[in-house]
């Protein structure tokens, strides 16, 4: 069948396949992003069955064949089982599966972006971190390491890297006070451009060891929403969902406010 290799990631998607067989797709250190068969992995019993699932984390034991791997055995050490306990961070997680599926490539060293994934879902897990703040770090992160991040650094225009005050989705970073101000870009105050720099810099185990006031989020989801609108070209699914609760959790909080007032 071809030689048998032992690979380190996490699985990104499944599908049924035939009668038993699955599907998968795995995010892999070694090889990237890699589509893998399990046979009998939805038999009943099949010792492949939990393995191959959304979220699994682990060694693969594959065999590598010309167009896809077979996986044989699995050795998992994490299934993050917590996130399907609840809903809300459960759509952020496969939401994290889409855009790193999106952004991973085959034949590539991935060892940064499943450090990245991996620590971002592990971050969903700790009730002290808001998921929305989790999912914007996530976000940025990820363009860091595929070169699409924006420059907030210096002024796009002049080059200055004091008074960085207007965010430009359009021209990919920041601009000067003097430069800046036109219609279409967004105000920084230094809470936000600190939070984007810091983000951009630090590595991946540092990255969910701070919080931002209400106001620093909500500018970051604004700049962050027009940025990946601009530059990513995919609808994800998990996103579409959880975009969809939060408008539905936001009416009920509405309506009840309401009632209590009359």
């Amino acid at each position: 069948m071809g030689q048998t290799i032992t690979l380190t990631g996490m699985v990104l998607s499944a599908a049924p396949v035939g009668e038993y067989d699955r599907r998968v797709m795995i995010l892999t250190k070694e090889r990237g992003k890699i589509s893998a068969f399990a046979r009998g992995a939805r038999r009943p019993g099949n010792q492949l069955m939990a393995a191959v699932s959304p979220f699994s984390f682990g060694r693969f034991e594959t065999y590598e064949g010309r167009s896809s791997y077979t996986v044989v055995k699995a050795d998992i050490t994490n299934y993050f089982r917590e996130l399907a306990e609840h809903m809300e961070n459960a759509c952020y997680g496969f939401y994290f599966l889409e855009l790193t599926d999106y952004y991973a490539r085959e034949n590539t060293e991935e060892i940064h972006m499943l450090k990245l994934l991996y620590q971002s879902l592990r971050a969903l897990e700790k009730e002290n971190l808001d998921n929305r703040l989790v999912r914007r770090i996530f976000e940025l992160k990820t363009m860091v390491i595929n070169g699409e991040y924006p420059n907030v650094f210096s002024c796009l225009s002049c080059r200055k890297e004091e008074n960085l005050h207007w965010f430009s989705t359009k021209t990919g970073g920041t601009l000067c006070e003097n430069c800046g101000g036109q219609a279409g870009q967004i105000f920084l105050d230094e809470s936000v451009l600190y939070a984007m720099q810091y983000i951009i810099t630090s590595t991946i185990e540092k990255l969910y060891t701070f919080t931002v006031s209400e106001a620093v989020l909500e500018k970051l989801e604004d700049i962050m929403n027009e940025y990946m609108v601009f530059y990513v070209e995919r609808k994800f699914h998990a996103l579409q969902i959880l975009e969809e609760n939060e408008g539905f959790a936001a009416q009920i909080i509405a309506n009840s406010a309401k009632s209590g007032n009359q």
